[in-house]
């Protein structure tokens, strides 16, 4: 009996990847979890600040990928993302995937006041009206920001990688804890405590401005004499995660981890968690870390990979399998 054919295996022809300037070693890194080179481009900068790209090679009829994540300079980054996506399909590539491990303006996702814009949504409809097919990317600040796009995409997790993470670390922990930074991030870190086995504790917070400033006011349960494991999808200045940390330590916390996707870090955050008595911070690679600012961490920085997940949902894209069956739903 012969074996069964994917459906939309080389459909879209061979996959062809392209990196931005954004994010040049995890891109790489896909590039070898794939066993595939990233593409000729140019992308040159001109004196009037404006963006020229010109591909190496033609893509008419394959399957191409835009790997660029969209931090600061986050207009820099954005509209080379939208070029690089119009290049492609003006050479007539069979289909296009924007490949976004974090996505700017994620928590712009609601009109919460008057006369202020939803633009996750503006984001979503450039990304699609440059050319993509389809667009993938990780731990959005919001579910409802999937529902900003016509196009169907991944929106994939980093619970596992982070996860397994801590669970290596958990037999040195004492009594540990979760405690999520943010309320609204308490239903994920509800799963990270029921995966680790552990009880969880909240911090209520309230933002007090249109800037990035917020105040910490209440923690919701115990941490007193036990190791604290405080998580949070991302750390942009750290204000936030600040005052978590302060705020546990105040009620008798142990030893504090803090455990985020992007590691975003603007302004002066990266010194601010520097002088914090954590003794590990745990991230990704979805946004490059500078080389100043992960010295000021130190080896109290551990920067787990996204490669071979991203790797891994290209690959099967490109042969019409299913991703759920990676995180067996």
């Amino acid at each position: 009996m012969p074996l069964p054919i994917h459906r939309h295996e080389k459909m879209y022809g061979e996959i062809k990847l392209f990196a931005g300037t954004a994010c040049p070693e995890l891109a790489q890194k896909i590039a070898d979890y794939l066993g595939l080179p990233l593409c000729g481009r140019d992308i040159i900068t001109f004196p009037n600040s404006n963006l020229f790209v010109k591909l190496h090679g033609s893509v008419r009829g394959q399957d191409c990928y835009v790997i660029q994540t969209t931090p600061a300079p986050v207009h820099d980054n954005l509209m080379e993302l939208l070029i690089l996506l119009q290049t492609l399909r003006l050479d007539s590539a069979a289909r296009i995937t924007a490949v976004v491990p974090y996505l700017c303006y994620a928590r712009s996702d609601k009109k919460d006041q008057p006369r202020v814009p939803i633009t996750a949504r503006l984001v979503a409809d450039m990304i699609e009206i440059a050319g993509a097919d389809r667009y993938i990317t990780l731990d959005l600040h919001a579910g409802q920001i999937q529902g900003f796009f016509s196009i169907p995409g991944d929106v994939l997790t980093t619970f596992y990688i982070l996860c397994d993470y801590v669970k290596s670390l958990k037999p040195q922990m004492h009594r540990p804890v979760v405690v999520t930074a943010d309320l609204g991030f308490a239903k994920k870190a509800r799963n990270y405590a029921a995966a680790l086995d552990v009880p969880m504790a909240f911090i209520e917070k309230r933002r007090i401005s249109n800037d990035a400033n917020a105040e910490a006011l209440t923690l919701i349960g115990e941490v007193e004499n036990r190791d604290v494991i405080i998580v949070d999808d991302e750390v942009d200045t750290g204000g936030s995660m600040v005052e978590a940390v302060q705020l546990v330590k105040s009620c008798g916390a142990r030893n504090i981890y803090v455990s985020f996707v992007h590691a975003v870090l603007s302004a002066n955050a990266a010194e601010r968690l520097a002088a914090l008595p954590v003794t590990q911070f745990i991230t990704t690679d979805t946004v490059p870390i500078p080389e100043y600012k992960r010295a000021l961490l130190g080896a109290r920085l551990k920067v787990l990979t996204v490669a071979e997940l991203l790797g891994e949902v290209i690959r099967r894209a490109n042969e019409g399998r299913s991703v759920g069956e990676m995180f067996n739903e």
